[in-house]
Parts: C-alpha cells; sequence; structure tokens
C-alpha cells in the first residue's frame, strides 16, 4: 500500500509540472519566454504545444494581427496660422516581439508611445503645410463641369497652387512616424487622417473663401459659355444665310426657267392665230383704257377702234 502511495504522488506531481510546462499557441500569437523577468531565447511564433521550465520561466503572448490605434483629435495651427482640429488614427503590428518586449513590455505601453509618435509626427506635418493643403488634394473644383484640363482653374485664377497636398501630407506623417516606431520592435502599416475640423473663427473665414472661389469659377465658366454661344450663334446665322442664298438663287433660278417656257407656251399659242390673237388683244385695250366715265372722240378711220367700227364694209 505504501508503494501504492508513493507512485500515485509522483503521478500527481508529474502532472503538475506537466501542466505547469505546457502552453500552447494559437495561429494569432507570438510568445517570448522570461526567466525572473529576463528575455530567455528567441520569439516562438510557430503554433502548437510548447514547453518552457516550470515555476522560473513566464510565457508572454503578444498579438501577430494587425492592430488598431485611434488618437485624440489635437487643435494644431497650420503655416498661416489658423488653428484646425486634426484627429487621426493608424494601423500597426508587432515586428519584433523580443524589441517591443524589452522597449514597451505590452500593448498598453506601446498605444502610449504610438500617441507620442503619430501626434508628433501630424503637429510637424500640420505646421509645415498651409491650410489649403491640409484640406485639399487637387487644385480642381469640379472637373466634369469643365472643358479645361485638371490644372485649368489655376491659370485662370480660380485658386491658390497646391504644391503637397492632404494626401502628401499624409505620406509624411507616415514616413516620420515609421521610422520611429522601428525602435519599439513596431511596424506602422498605414496613418489616416480621419477627421479635420476648424474652430470657429476659421470656419467663417473657410467658407467665405470656398464661396469666393467657387464665385469666380462659376463666373469663368459662364464667360466660357457665352463666348460658346456666341460661337455657336455666329455659325449658325452664317450657315443660316448661306441656305437662304442658295435657295434664293435656286428659286430664281427655277422662276426664270418657268416664265420662259410660260412665254414659249404663249408665243406658240398666238403665232398658231393671230387674227384672234390681235382681237383679243384690242379687247383688252379697250377693257382697261376705257371706263363707264370716259368719253373718247375719235375718228371712224383709227385703227384702234376697227373692232368697233359699224362701218358695213368691214
Amino acid at each position: 500500500m505504501r508503494g501504492i502511495g508513493i507512485i500515485l504522488i509522483c503521478l500527481a506531481f508529474g502532472l503538475v509540472l506537466f501542466f505547469a510546462s505546457a502552453y500552447t499557441i494559437n495561429e494569432t500569437q507570438q510568445v517570448i519566454i522570461t526567466q525572473f523577468g529576463k528575455p530567455v531565447g528567441e520569439p516562438i511564433t510557430e503554433a502548437g504545444l510548447h514547453f518552457r521550465v516550470p515555476f522560473i520561466q513566464k510565457v508572454h503572448y503578444f498579438d501577430k494581427r494587425i492592430l488598431e490605434w485611434d488618437g485624440d483629435a489635437n487643435q494644431i495651427p497650420t503655416k498661416d496660422k489658423r488653428f484646425i482640429w486634426v484627429d487621426t488614427t493608424a494601423r500597426w503590428r508587432i515586428k519584433d516581439p523580443l524589441k517591443f518586449f524589452r522597449s514597451v513590455r505590452d500593448e498598453i505601453g506601446a498605444q502610449a508611445r504610438l500617441d507620442d509618435i503619430i501626434d508628433a509626427a501630424v503637429r510637424d506635418a500640420v505646421n509645415g503645410s498651409r491650410l489649403i493643403e491640409i484640406v485639399r488634394t487637387t487644385n480642381r473644383i469640379v472637373k466634369q463641369f469643365s472643358n479645361q484640363p485638371s490644372d485649368a482653374s489655376i491659370q485662370l485664377g480660380v485658386m491658390e497652387k497646391i504644391s503637397k497636398g492632404r494626401e502628401q501630407i499624409r505620406k509624411e506623417i507616415f514616413e516620420q512616424a515609421s521610422k520611429m516606431v522601428q525602435d519599439f520592435g513596431i511596424e506602422l502599416i498605414d496613418v489616416q487622417v480621419k477627421r479635420v475640423n476648424y474652430v470657429e473663427e476659421v470656419r467663417r473665414k473657410v467658407y467665405d473663401r470656398m464661396i469666393a472661389e467657387r464665385k469666380r469659377a462659376a463666373e469663368e465658366y459662364r464667360s466660357e459659355g457665352r463666348g460658346e454661344q456666341a460661337r455657336i450663334e455666329g455659325q449658325t446665322e452664317k450657315e443660316l444665310k448661306k441656305i437662304m442664298s442658295e435657295a434664293y438663287r435656286k428659286a430664281q433660278a427655277i422662276k426664270g426657267k418657268a416664265e420662259a417656257t410660260a412665254l414659249k407656251i404663249y408665243a406658240d399659242a398666238y403665232s398658231q392665230g393671230l387674227d384672234f390673237f390681235e382681237f383679243k388683244r384690242s379687247l383688252e385695250a379697250y377693257q382697261k383704257g376705257v371706263d363707264k366715265s370716259t368719253t373718247l372722240v375719235f375718228s371712224t378711220k383709227l385703227p384702234f377702234l376697227k373692232y368697233l367700227s359699224i362701218d358695213k364694209e368691214q
């Protein structure tokens, strides 16, 4: 009985040692082993069952996945002395767990470091840029409403020229912060400006400026439209005159041809009965030359009145 008890004790002790030394890592984790608070060996990144020295070594888990950093909105002055609120966010991951553990210990410490680094990079970028470059990426207003190229608004004096733009400023923030976080075993994946807001005084000035810019742009478009309208109207009038002139020429030609044909027909018809033609023309002359109130005294021998003569010989 005594031997069985010893065996059971040994088995129980062995199970305790096994469970105290064994640990598992899943696909989203990586591990640093410390002994008396100091890292031992290389980081363990392979998923599965692993072992450590029980009661002496301690397991520290770190996430492999992309993590989120969301900073507080800061009030920052621009290069042209305009105060704005800038709210940024970033994505990062633990690239070197050993360096990460030695420098910041855990994710809470990393978040604090990112606060300092990214906020400083944002402040430097905003301080070195004008307000219009922070809120805009290009110089265009609405490209689809204009037949001009994308930089025509600058040439026309509609807007100030943007040398960098919001996207370039974001890249500068990302590059500066990326270099600084490498010392902490952190890889910065991306930095984005979530929101840019204005203090009340600046907001009013920005709105006034936006209205003035769009009024100037609208006037340029109206001027361009008026010029195009005048060109189209001039072209239309020219084509209309050309069409009417051509139509008049053709009409006159047709009319002249018709009159010539009619005269020929008359001539042919009258040439076949000259006596009848003379009689008809004389009657027409009587009708037009003499009315009810007219009194004429002519000799009966006058040829004009031969068809009115009552001379028996005729």
